[in-house]
């Protein structure tokens, strides 16, 4: 098992600023996790937020984004 990092999604409706409070929570596990220096796991990935609330999710800490309907569209 190799674990490189952890990756949410906010919630589908409401507002985008909903989205704030789970990436914030979010980036304080992925900080716990990469503090323990576990074995085989080396988490350098923190993945929040999709073409709606990426902005949010940067802001946050995000340092993979996933943006799909922003290049592809609906579908």
């Amino acid at each position: 098992l190799l674990l490189e990092g952890l990756m949410t999604m906010g919630p589908r409706v409401g507002n985008q600023q909903d989205s704030r409070r789970y990436f914030i929570e979010t980036r304080h596990l992925f900080e716990q996790l990469q503090s323990k220096a576990l074995p085989n796991a080396q988490i350098h990935f923190l993945s929040m937020g999709m073409s709606s609330d990426y902005q949010i999710a940067i802001e946050e800490g995000a340092n993979m984004i996933r943006l799909g309907t922003a290049i592809f569209g609906e579908r």
